[in-house]
């Protein structure tokens, strides 16, 4: 995880996250981001296909009626370019320590 100090460095106030254990962790499978210049919002999502079981002849009868598969919407956060690009090399770093720890990679 990334430590914080920009906001209270000037000052040598140390940030410290709160309600950490608190907040739920929601899985999320869906993402859109939206951009105009210098702001960006990125939408998560998760996405649950309808339950179908039996045979490939009975999930195929079973999916013809559906027309489509809602996406909820678990969080919206807008972004500055400058913080987009800090999460970006944030989400790279944790996924190279993560590849070199487990040893695999993509």
């Amino acid at each position: 995880m990334a430590a914080t100090t920009q906001l209270g460095a000037e000052f040598s106030v140390p940030l410290r996250w709160i309600d950490f254990d608190d907040t739920p962790i929601v899985f999320t499978n869906h993402f859109l981001v939206q951009h105009q210049p210098n702001e960006f919002v990125l939408t998560l999502g998760q996405v649950t296909g309808p339950p179908v079981v039996g045979t490939p002849e009975q999930i195929r009868e079973q999916t013809r009626g559906v027309d489509r598969v809602p996406i909820h919407t678990v969080a919206r956060m807008g972004l500055t370019r400058d913080r987009l690009v800090q999460l970006i090399e944030i989400l790279q770093a944790t996924l190279q320590d993560h590849d070199r720890i487990v040893g695999t990679s993509s």
